[in-house]
């Protein structure tokens, strides 16, 4: 056993900048774990920085000075997350505050209508059938009520720590645009001198990062503003709250749209019955969801993504787990860097154990 232990090392750690790049890593997760929450605002500076970065590259090619390109990225950044805070905020704050008290109601009404289809589809739905769904959904009625509770209780200190990330991130993003350039050639000065397997890494990530980020966030700025449409349109009651969380669940693949059609099916249901609204409005969004998964997906991720759903799917349920929304966010780019690493990696004697990670992934 020693033995076998032994010969697993030399295989792949053999290699300085290896066993370098594998400290890195693991030091790197010892933070996200330890520190995670205390970091957030830091980690959403660079992260926001790092998805404008693009804008102000391209404003320096366009022959403005440094600081000019990154005071005007600034300050539309800025002006498109107050106008998000003020305008798009309260509203969807408002609609979630009437959703919750309108719940009882919507309830009854939901329950009335289910109690009707034992006798108008009795080989398809029995008594006993509706009543099992009707306690399970009073069930879930009830956690939800227990949650927002909870949340108004702990309101005060989350809306403090709000105000906080409110002026620390848009202080670190600015100053991460500013000097970006010299806070990397800072931290690669510690380094390894030779850093092939890192370089490697480096730039099979650099641009699927970046193109994933950036096109993840315009997926679900058009999906959602599509989806907002098509509400308001048919005067879907809720439009503002049901459109960001259409858009939002385009961070989950696959999952993510399954699960945000059951409310929007729901509250157009209590809302219509099984009328032509109804029907209308569902195939309205199914063409939404048809075109973002078969036109909109294939164009923002040609290149971004190579990866098989199995691996997508696990590193959602895997980084989610640990880390809650933004590892849900960065699951793909996780994987995907996994990966990488994983192609890359030296190794004293063959390729072999390497290739086959790479292709079960792709």
């Amino acid at each position: 056993m020693r033995e076998i232990f032994r010969k697993w090392i030399e295989r792949y750690f053999s290699d300085e900048e290896a066993l370098v790049l594998f400290l890195l890593l693991a030091g790197a997760l010892a933070v996200i774990l330890t520190m995670g929450q205390t970091l957030t605002p830091v980690f959403a500076g660079i992260i926001l920085a790092f998805l404008m970065q693009g804008a102000v590259d391209w404003l320096e090619q366009k022959k403005l000075p440094h600081m000019v390109a990154v005071v005007t990225v600034f300050l539309v950044f800025v002006s498109v997350l107050s106008a998000f805070l003020l305008i798009v905020m309260p509203q969807v704050w408002q609609q979630l505050v009437n959703l919750f008290n309108e719940l009882p109601g919507m309830a009854s009404k939901l329950q009335a209508t289910l109690l009707l289809l034992p006798e108008q589809y009795p080989e398809l739905v029995s008594e006993a059938q509706v009543t099992e769904i009707i306690d399970a959904a009073t069930r879930e009625l009830s956690k939800a009520g227990q949650l927002v509770l909870t949340f108004s209780v702990n309101s005060i200190a989350g809306l403090v720590t709000l105000m906080i990330y409110l002026v620390l991130v848009p202080i670190l993003v600015f100053f991460f645009l500013k000097d970006g350039r010299s806070l990397t050639r800072w931290w690669t000065k510690f380094l390894p001198e030779r850093r092939e397997m890192m370089d490697q890494v480096w730039t099979e990530m650099d641009d699927q990062i970046a193109n994933y980020i950036r096109g993840k966030v315009i997926e679900i700025v058009i999906v959602g503003v599509a989806s907002y449409l098509c509400f308001a349109f048919f005067g879907l009651n809720y439009a503002e709250l049901l459109a960001i969380m259409v858009g939002l669940s385009v961070l989950v693949p696959y999952i993510g749209a399954a699960l945000v059609t059951l409310p929007v099916a729901l509250i157009a249901f209590i809302q219509w019955g099984g009328s032509n609204e109804f029907m209308y409005l569902m195939i309205g969004y199914g063409i939404i969801q048809a075109l973002d998964g078969n036109v909109l997906v294939p164009l923002l991720f040609s290149e971004a993504v190579n990866l098989h759903p199995v691996a997508i799917i696990i590193a959602v349920l895997v980084f989610g787990g640990l880390w809650g929304f933004w590892g849900v966010f960065f699951a793909i780019p996780l994987a995907t860097l996994i990966k990488a690493i994983l192609n890359a990696w030296p190794m004293a004697q063959s390729k072999t154990a390497v290739d086959s990670p790479g292709e079960l992934a792709g």
